[in-house]
């Protein structure tokens, strides 16, 4: 078997260095990388991926957002598993290796997401339940989450923070920083939905394949250390009022016909609380 590991990067050349050298030790010589560059600096992308030859570089000057990106590698490559990795992760040990492997042996299993950590090594919840009412109260940014961790709101939403050490769990979605797939797979159920620009669309995708019939797993026995919104640091207030944009986005995939019937009060919801963040900005984008 081999994996196309997938990579979109928008300006972060220092840590998609860092990113294919932890990865480089671990691929075989049937795996493949594709780092699809956006608004890309191509001196700075051949300098960052200057000493990894079988990278496939596809520099482009527009900004289609994440999603796109994911899209743009995939057809770019033709391995039977795909890896997504944020160009900000990190690889502690062997992890293509290790997701290739769990979906080998787990055929009803369509996706699977790494352990994550945050750059100072604690957890970050990369596992989580579909949104929600109760993610307005327990998600990973709430002052209920951060006040009163063990509520079990929080618990609901954040699988991650329940699951032990080494012990795989199903899950609603993981992930798009560190997620694989299997490819036809992917291609069935439409690939990734390029009207998300940025956040949610892994959150989608996850929805989609459990619609097609497929579970959705945690695996904790590898580790990724994610950064996390380098991009959206770079460029703060688009990324902010993107990431409530893609949010209701994902509210009017899945609502049900009651659910539309109030998605006029949800819009404005989530506009105002994005325009808020933006207003409170530095502010660290999180879900």
């Amino acid at each position: 078997m081999s994996t196309a590991v997938l990579i979109v990067n928008y300006r972060g050349y220092d840590d998609l260095e860092r990113c294919l050298a932890s990865l480089q030790p671990h691929l075989g010589l049937d795996d493949e990388v594709v780092i699809v560059d956006w608004e890309s600096d191509r001196k700075a992308l051949r300098r960052a991926a200057g000493r990894w030859p079988r990278a496939e570089l596809v520099p482009r000057a527009d900004n289609r957002g994440f999603a796109a990106g994911v899209n743009l590698a995939a057809s770019r490559s033709r391995s039977p598993y795909l890896l997504l990795l944020n160009p900000d992760a990190v690889a502690e040990g062997p992890v293509v290796r290790v997701l290739e492997d769990w979906l080998t042996r787990h055929p009803d299993v369509g996706v699977a997401g790494a352990r994550i950590l945050d750059a100072d090594g604690t957890l970050q919840q990369s596992a989580r339940r579909f949104p929600d009412l109760t993610t307005w109260f327990g998600g990973r940014s709430t002052w209920l989450t951060s006040r009163f961790p063990g509520n079990w709101l929080t618990k609901r939403n954040l699988v991650a923070a329940g699951a032990a050490l080494g012990e795989a769990v199903d899950v609603d979605w993981v992930s798009g920083a560190c997620l694989m797939t299997r490819r036809d797979l992917f291609e069935r159920v439409g690939r990734f939905d390029e009207g998300f620009f940025l956040y949610w669309e892994d959150a989608d995708y996850c929805g989609r394949v459990r619609d097609a019939g497929w579970r959705r797993m945690y695996v904790p026995t590898i580790t990724v250390r994610h950064a996390g919104s380098r991009s959206a640091d770079r460029d703060p207030a688009p990324a902010i009022r993107a990431f409530h944009a893609s949010a209701y986005r994902l509210y009017w995939k899945r609502a049900s016909i009651v659910g539309r019937l109030v998605a006029p009060l949800v819009h404005v919801g989530l506009w105002l609380r994005g325009e808020v963040r933006v207003r409170r900005h530095p502010v660290t984008q999180e879900r």
